[in-house]
């Protein structure tokens, strides 16, 4: 369950949190309105995936599949931005959807906007990529859904060890893709996995 957003509480976190650490919001100019910029950019930007509604997405994007669509159906490169939970930074890369169509299939944008869903929210990559594909089957009735992300998370390269060059790679699997056989093998080589 989400709670509602309470911005006054917000900024005077924000403001009380740069105090904490030392800056002063009332006299240093640079971070004067830096509260509210901070309420706005989380709320409007980085965990708005909580407002989305992934079963409307789907319903309301997506048309009766061709009587001819058997084959996977597969994007690659889609931009994902998120925040991590444990520290609060974001981390950055790509995505990979692939589904084996049932009834209905969605478009490019779509897909997009059902990573941008789980992705702007405070949760872990293997989570958005679990749900991705699980709300492939649930809400699209697709036979089976995959979604591969690459992140290069700042915790890892900003802090701690400070591995720059390092990229978490997450893979998960839905309906017919979670277990072996055909359609599984299918999505393995279309997301370029050993099988």
């Amino acid at each position: 369950m989400t709670m509602p957003v309470d911005r006054t509480r917000a900024e005077k976190a924000v403001f009380e949190f740069l105090r904490a650490l030392g800056r002063d919001p009332d006299g240093d100019a640079e971070l004067a309105g830096t509260p509210a910029r901070v309420v706005e950019a989380w709320t409007a930007d980085l965990i708005d995936g909580y407002e989305v509604d992934v079963a409307a997405l789907l319903a309301a994007e997506s048309s009766p599949a061709p009587s001819n669509a058997a084959g996977i159906i597969s994007v690659r490169g889609l931009a994902v931005s998120t925040m991590c939970p444990h520290h609060l930074l974001p981390a950055r890369g790509t995505a990979s959807v692939l589904y084996l169509p049932g009834a209905r299939i969605a478009g490019i944008g779509t897909l997009a906007r059902l990573v941008d869903a789980f992705a702007h929210r405070l949760t872990l990559q293997e989570v958005i990529g679990a749900n991705v594909a699980a709300s492939l089957v649930e809400h699209l009735g697709a036979r089976g859904g995959a979604c591969k992300i690459a992140l290069s998370h700042s915790c890892l390269s900003s802090r701690g060890e400070r591995q720059a060059a390092a990229t978490v790679e997450t893979v998960a699997f839905a309906g017919s893709f979670d277990r072996a056989g055909p359609d599984r093998d299918l999505a393995l080589a279309a997301l370029g996995e050993p099988a």
